[in-house]
């Protein structure tokens, strides 16, 4: 359990830490979200999310959404170790979880790939 557990060092936190990810970063985009990266210095990964109600009008479908998010990065961060992540929704909400995942498994796919290129712009220090 603990290996998929959810704690607070694993968190973009406030709105310097998600500028900080906004004012630098890689991105990756379809129809479904855009992910944004940005090397943060430790050995750890942060996820922070930005589900608006733009994209996504009912707030049952964000919180889905979010959780769909959440475990996907669970699953996938010790390939995405040392970075700080923003995932924006762009689509509606309306699509089924397999899509979703699968949209999703792309993007990290490509973050991985950017990170091993040496394309995710780096920091001297870690904040906070």
């Amino acid at each position: 359990m603990s290996d998929y557990g959810r704690n607070r060092q694993s968190k973009l936190r406030n709105g310097a830490e998600f500028r900080r990810v906004f004012d630098a970063a890689v991105r990756s985009s379809d129809g479904h979200f855009t992910v944004l990266a940005r090397s943060n210095g430790r050995a750890y990964s942060r996820l922070g999310l930005a589900i608006g109600k733009k994209w996504v009008r009912r707030a049952v479908d964000r919180n889905k959404i979010k959780r769909l998010i959440r475990d996907s990065f669970r699953k996938h961060r010790n390939q995405l170790d040392g970075l700080d992540l923003v995932v924006m929704s762009r689509g509606n909400g309306k699509a089924d979880n397999s899509k979703i995942f699968s949209s999703l498994e792309l993007h990290w796919q490509r973050i991985e790939n950017y990170k091993e290129q040496g394309k995710v712009p780096a920091v001297a220090a870690p904040h906070g």
